[in-house]
């Protein structure tokens, strides 16, 4: 049956595979016949993703991409890859006037520099095929104002968004593909860890949500397959918001 979403024949490299939306976008991916190379610092929770995936030839790689040692050695051992899936990143609730420069450090190197100096890596060592699709998966906090303490946070997620459109126009003459997702609340691992949100405040917010409902991780790994599939074969430079409708209002 035809399927302009499929990823049969593609090999993907999905970071942050160990939890959240990582990990729904590499099983999502096995499901949709990718070929799948999963990485993350946890090697156990990784582990854990690597025994959810469909069947197929896929690999497990840990690595902490916050550390540039770490990057060149998984770009090393990838094969030349078809997609790639940024999703690793690090929150926390920071008032502007408690922000210090550790947390500076901590963020903007997890959710901006790495999968920047990741994407750079790959390119220079010509892992990534022409005709490929990069996925960065940003923030809608990175283009909107949605919460309290959350400036450190949408200034990495914002700073990803605007290298993108960036590299879209620089990779183009290659084939390559460059896009962005901006999830407003997913509910995964981070989100609990990061949240000020009681279970009344959480009910509150959710009425600001025309769907009425907040985001699962596969609504944002469904659309990351977009962006990896043929399906967007001339979509490039965009920033996809995934709200529910939340901006609307």
């Amino acid at each position: 049956m035809y399927n302009p979403f499929s990823l049969c024949g593609k090999t993907i490299l999905v970071t942050g595979a160990s939890s959240g939306i990582g990990q729904s976008t590499a099983i999502e991916c096995s499901k949709m016949g990718a070929s799948v190379i999963i990485t993350g610092r946890n090697e156990q929770r990784l582990k854990e993703t690597f025994l959810q995936l469909e069947e197929g030839s896929h690999q497990m790689i840990a690595a902490d991409i916050s550390k540039f040692e770490e990057i060149k050695k998984l770009s090393d051992e990838c094969p030349p890859l078809d997609g790639i899936s940024h999703n690793a990143g690090i929150g926390k609730v920071l008032p502007v006037k408690f922000i210090k420069p550790s947390d500076l450090d901590d963020i903007l190197t997890t959710n901006t520099e790495a999968p920047i100096l990741l994407t750079q890596t790959l390119l220079k060592k010509k892992k990534i095929k022409k005709d490929a699709s990069i996925v960065f998966t940003s923030s809608l906090c990175g283009v909107y104002c949605v919460h309290y303490g959350e400036s450190v946070y949408a200034a990495s997620k914002g700073a990803l968004s605007g290298f993108a459109k960036g590299a879209a126009l620089e990779l183009a003459a290659q084939g390559i593909r460059v896009n962005c997702i901006n999830p407003s609340i997913i509910q995964t691992p981070l989100f609990n860890t990061i949240s000020v949100l009681d279970e009344e405040e959480r009910e509150t917010k959710l009425k600001n949500y025309p769907i009425k409902r907040l985001g699962l991780p596969t609504d944002t790994a469904w659309a990351i397959i977009y962006f990896l599939s043929e399906a967007s074969a001339w979509v490039t430079g965009n920033n996809l918001k995934i709200d529910g409708g939340y901006t609307l209002i």
